[in-house]
């Protein structure tokens, strides 16, 4: 078994409460309390939060591919680590997997940004929420498991989690001015009325009754039908100024990455302009995942904001992302790295803002001459390296989480 955890001594101490009922088993269907197994397929999964790497790791030994193992990791973040990602949000991934044949298919990106709405007249804008989405989409495209096995993790999740070091850190951060709000106090403070603190249960059941919607129901049950009139009216409430029709509007695309060279490798990264924004605030988190037969999947997610607009739709559990027009949306970045015949070789992910673009550069170029470099506050990069290349070399692959952040790789078999 080949692993490798970062930030050792903070997640030694936190891994056993990942046992304690609040982490599903070795598959989607597994049942509350069963605790985490070890790898019995060969893949990886890194993420800035440890449980829903978990998440990710077990959808691999259940015979999912990346594309599942990646959905099922941004839908857990939407949980566990609410400040960065979440329903009400948004992101962009890159894609390699092979096909059903095991033929090496090119890179996709799939952009789901969080993006304004139609009017801007409430007093706390926020952005058009596209994550679910655009996880789903990628899902019916590349996934192998049925669409409900990605939500399960999630919805259980939701239901009643430990907070982590990543989220007790991000709660530090906004301190009583998140707790202003009566909906997000409910789910972020405790009985004292402090933000709560690592190991501190975390519970959302509104959220884990959105997850259920979206499990039974998938992307009709989200964006028509009923629902997108009711949460844009709480979402107003809570000053978004959104309308159903924004939501229905909001549409993932599978576009071309920008393709590259580094060395003798191909690269493929998400499309977006090197414009720095000047913001600080950690408002994206990246997670990755490999799996078996060499497909990849790495995603940057954002609420544009720390915790988005700090305010909740009532009744839904969905933190809402900040509007772009109302804040600078952050850089998001991410890379792969595959030979000419497309074996995978690396992935990176990029995140802290106006340094995503360096983070992410840095951080291939870690990968792919096997050196260790910090990149400029605030930028964190995730990395997946096999310089064996996958499938053939598998032992060779070794994979980090940015060591001055609380996540998690995890991998091997």
């Amino acid at each position: 078994m080949h692993r490798q955890f970062n930030r050792f001594v903070a997640i030694a101490a936190f891994l056993p409460l990942l046992g304690c009922g609040k982490i599903i088993g070795s598959g989607p269907n597994a049942d509350l309390g069963q605790a985490a197994l070890p790898p019995v397929a060969f893949g990886y999964a890194v993420a800035d939060e440890p449980q829903a790497v978990v998440a990710a790791r077990q959808i691999l030994n259940a015979g999912g591919n990346a594309a599942d193992a990646a959905a099922a990791e941004g839908f857990a973040l939407s949980v566990t680590l609410p400040s960065r990602a979440g329903l009400g949000g948004g992101g962009a991934c890159i894609i390699k997997v092979p096909d059903a044949k095991g033929h090496f298919q090119p890179p996709v990106a799939l952009l789901f940004t969080p993006g304004a709405s139609s009017s801007n007249a409430g007093d706390r804008p926020a952005a058009v929420p596209t994550m679910a989405r655009g996880l789903l989409a990628m899902e019916a495209r590349f996934g192998s498991m049925p669409f409900s096995s990605v939500v399960v993790p999630a919805e259980r999740l939701a239901g009643g989690v430990p907070v982590s070091p990543a989220l007790e850190t991000d709660l530090a951060v906004v301190g009583n001015a998140l707790t202003a709000d009566p909906a997000a106090a409910s789910v972020f403070a405790g009985p004292s009325g402090n933000v709560l603190a690592t190991g501190d249960n975390l519970v959302q059941p509104d959220l884990a009754a959105t997850f259920e919607l979206l499990r039974t129901q998938g992307v009709p049950g989200f964006y028509q039908g009923s629902f997108p009139g009711q949460f844009a009216a709480a979402a107003n409430q809570a000053g978004a100024s959104l309308t159903a029709a924004d939501l229905n509007a909001a549409i993932p695309r599978f576009v071309h990455p920008t393709a590259g060279e580094a060395g003798r490798y191909q690269t493929a990264s998400l499309p977006f302009n090197d414009t720095a924004n000047g913001q600080t605030l950690p408002a994206s988190t990246g997670f990755m995942a490999l799996d078996k037969n060499g497909g990849v999947v790495a995603c940057v997610v954002t609420m544009n904001n720390l915790f988005g607009t700090g305010r909740i739709a009532r009744g839904t559990g969905v933190l809402l992302a900040a509007s772009p027009s109302a804040v600078p949306a952050p850089l998001l970045r991410a890379v792969i790295a595959y030979s000419d015949g497309g074996v995978f070789r690396a992935a990176v992910t990029g995140t802290g803002q106006q340094e995503a673009p360096e983070a992410a550069a840095q951080g291939l170029n870690d990968a792919l001459n096997k050196t260790a470099t910090e990149v400029p506050e605030p930028g964190r990069a995730n990395i997946i390296s096999c310089p064996g290349g996958v499938p053939g070399g598998e032992a060779s692959c070794t994979a980090s989480a940015d060591p001055r952040g609380q996540g998690l790789a995890m991998g091997g078999r």
